[in-house]
């Protein structure tokens, strides 16, 4: 069975399957976003009280950054079982584990109230959230990527990527709606816990929602291939590390410049704008909230324009873009003009799209399907320790240090030179056929099934 050849039934819940993953991934990532977003805003003042404000924010980020630890794990984990026993099972794994630690969040007791115990069990809850997360995101890629076929496929896989903006959308638009009909004083006693709680509502909406999906065909397909051959299958990571380890570290490469200006260029600048800017937080929120509502409507239009031209020329643009407005941005957001702010973080993000847009098909056409849910996993989350995970932090440090934006914008370019330098090495995978499900033990007898794909990808 082709990719060209996907039978008319999964085509036709293609639109289905879109919205379901779509929907899924714009909860798990309003949940995640939202502790970044009230990292920058009040997670320092109510859980690390007694430090300075820009040292507040600093620990503040620090528990921000360690969630992104525990994605790796995740991806380890939820990769191996949506290998073995489907995408379905583990997305909706995922979604509850995130929508319940997110909810006892918004529960939980401040340092005022129980001390130290405060931010222990506030990065407890974190840790699950970035595990969640972890194995949330290739299996909602993957999921649309293996029911559609070649011809369109970023496009239609580009849609779980606009979750991503949907969720940053929503919890920036909760927390300014609440923000700017309450008080400080209100806001910091209660209000804030209301987006937290709010998760609960959404979690059912989305189970609802996934629970109605079919499994993957391509993963059913192959499953059934897999019976038929009866032999005793090697762990899916070993079959990574054994045939794809080029793959993975291409994409990890990949993904450098795209996360890390993503949580400089959403995340920090927000306590960059209302701490050293001196914008109202309702302000600095509004921003964010435009450009994530205008990359939200870009996102499938560089999917759909890495099937004309090619995964790597959009993912290109957007890394040389990124790694050169970095140093427009800083100077935008100083001048204090709510315009100035909103194009900084607009023209950031369109950069950005460029490179997110392509990524879930990219990622995908990299790996064999008994395989393709930890490859994907773990080249994009094992990425996010060393580039997410820290950029916040690392961008609070160097504006502490040097007083100064200049090191940041460096900083973020440097993450665009080795994005540019993995893709370069990788090879185009526009046209992939994902039903490639036979021979996945090649790799014993010399040559890794995922260096065949590309290979002829790169021929065709």
């Amino acid at each position: 069975m082709s990719g060209a050849d996907t039978p008319q039934s999964a085509r036709g819940s293609l639109p289905r399957v879109v919205a379901a993953s779509l929907i899924g991934t714009t909860i798990e990532w309003y949940d995640y976003f939202l502790y970044g977003t009230s990292a920058a805003l009040v997670f320092g003042k109510l859980f690390f009280p007694h430090s300075d404000p820009l040292t507040g924010t600093l620990l503040s980020f620090l528990t921000y950054a360690i969630g992104f630890a525990a994605r790796p794990i995740g991806a380890l984990v939820f990769g191996h079982f949506g290998d073995r026993v489907g995408r379905k099972k583990l997305l909706v794994v995922s979604l509850l584990l995130m929508g319940g630690s997110t909810t006892l969040i918004g529960c939980l007791p401040t340092y005022d109230s129980i001390g130290v115990a405060a931010p222990v069990l506030l990065t407890a809850l974190r840790l699950v959230q970035g595990f969640a997360l972890g194995g949330e995101w290739g299996g909602a890629v993957l999921l649309v990527s293996e029911h559609g076929d070649a011809r369109r496929r970023g496009f239609w896989a580009s849609w779980p990527q606009g979750g991503a903006p949907a969720g940053n959308l929503l919890a920036a638009g909760v927390l300014s709606l609440l923000t700017g009909l309450q008080s400080e004083a209100t806001f910091l006693a209660w209000g804030w816990r209301v987006p937290f709680l709010l998760s609960a509502v959404l979690v059912g909406v989305g189970l609802w929602i996934r629970l109605a999906v079919d499994e993957s065909p391509l993963f059913k397909a192959a499953l059934a291939k897999a019976e038929q051959r009866g032999k005793v299958e090697q762990p899916p990571l070993v079959g990574v590390l054994r045939h794809h380890w080029r793959e993975v570290l291409v994409a990890m490469g990949a993904r450098m410049a795209e996360n890390i200006s993503y949580y400089v260029m959403t995340t920090f600048v927000l306590a960059y704008a209302v701490s050293h800017v001196h914008f109202p937080k309702q302000t600095a929120l509004n921003a964010v909230l435009i450009a994530s509502a205008i990359q939200f409507a870009l996102i499938p239009l560089f999917g759909a324009l890495s099937d004309r031209v090619g995964r790597k020329p959009v993912y290109l643009v957007g890394a040389v873009g990124v790694g050169v407005w970095a140093f427009v941005f800083f100077g935008l957001v100083d001048t204090r003009s709510f315009g100035s702010l909103v194009l900084a973080v607009t023209v950031g993000l369109v950069f950005h799209s460029a490179m997110y847009a392509p990524q879930a098909a990219f990622f995908s056409e990299l790996f064999a399907t008994r395989m393709r849910y930890s490859g994907a996993s773990i080249g994009a989350q094992f990425a996010s320790v060393a580039a997410g995970a820290p950029a916040p932090l690392i961008a609070t440090a160097l504006l502490k240090d040097y007083g100064s934006s200049t090191p940041i914008s460096v900083y973020v370019a440097i993450a665009a030179v080795i994005t540019v330098l993995a893709v370069l090495c990788g090879r185009e995978t526009r046209g992939n056929d994902l039903a490639e499900v036979e021979g996945e033990e090649e790799g014993e007898e010399g040559q890794g099934v995922g260096s065949a794909i590309v290979g002829k990808a790169a021929t065709a």
